[in-house]
This record gives C-alpha cells, structure tokens and sequence, in this order.
C-alpha cells in the first residue's frame, strides 16, 4: 500500500508554531520559562508585567507558542525589548527559547516579529549586548543583520565576561 503523508500520525500532530504580542495572561509561563534557562536575564514578575502593559508605546514584546491538537498554548519563547523614546533606539532586553526547542527556527521567528515590528517604527537603531561565549545568539543576531559594534569589558558577572554590542541602524 503507498504511504501517503496526511496519513502520517506524526504530521498530523506536529505542533503549529506561531508568534504573537505578549499577554498578562502569559507572564507565569514567561517567568517559568526565563527561570528554567541558565544565561537569561533574570527579572521580577512585576518588571515583565510592565514591559506587557508598555507595548506598543514603551516595550516590544512577543511570543512563540505552539499549538498541538488538544489547541492548547505552549510557550516556546520569547523576546523583549525596550523602546528608548527620547534616543530613537529599541534595545533588545531578553530573548530565551526553552531548551528543548533551540535550533528549531523559534529564536529566528522571534527576531523576524521583532525586525517587522521595528521596521514599521520610527526607530533609528536596534541594540543589544550580549555574551561574548554565547556563540548561538550572535549567530542569530548576525543573520538578522545585527552586527557587532564593540564590546565592554567584564560587563557579565557569574562568570566574569565582556559583553558583545551589537546594532542594526535604519538604512537611509
């Protein structure tokens, strides 16, 4: 008998990933999530309520959630970032993907919302440091066009490490 794909089991439950604006009803999920992954910026509940409560004016913040049969959400990701009015500039804050879906495309998915989102802005820059031994999230960011622009010395502690600047000017 031939095999026929939409037969197949697994393709009919493979998870649809989808990104979307952060919600208050996601924060326990971002917060658990954030907590589970090692090198992330590690933030209060309340400081991530106020950057969900800021968007569109003063936060971008988005989410990558996968949807099984059942429709159920589950947070894959997320990234945010702080809109600096009076510079002009957004700088990414916090990106984490849960450990068990990196290198599925989430983080690129999360850095495509985020560069739409910029790119309908007014914003002349988007920013970041990040660690100089974290060789995956520089690749990202170099594949979105985020190139690095310097480096401060012993900026991370626990370990001690530089941090890598990173920037994507608007192109005139």
């Amino acid at each position: 008998m031939p095999h026929h794909p939409e037969a197949d089991p697994r393709r009919l439950t493979k998870p649809v990933t989808s990104v979307r604006a952060a919600r208050i009803d996601d924060l326990a999920a971002i917060v658990a999530l954030e907590q589970s992954a090692h090198g992330a910026a590690h933030w209060s509940l309340d400081h991530y309520r106020k950057r969900v409560q800021s968007q569109p004016d003063g936060a971008c913040f988005v989410v990558a959630e996968c949807e099984g049969e059942t429709r159920e959400s589950k947070l894959l990701g997320f990234l945010c970032a702080r809109i600096v009015g009076i510079a002009n500039e957004w700088e990414i804050e916090n990106v984490v993907v849960q450990q068990e879906s990196r290198r599925q495309g989430i983080g690129a998915q999360l850095m495509q919302s985020l560069i739409g989102i910029w790119d309908r802005s007014a914003a002349n820059a988007l920013l970041l440091e990040v660690r100089e031994s974290n060789t995956a999230a520089r690749a990202l960011y170099e594949r979105h066009g985020i190139g690095e622009v310097g480096r401060r010395r012993a900026y991370y502690h626990d370990p001690s490490e530089d941090a890598i600047l990173y920037a994507r000017h608007r192109r005139k």
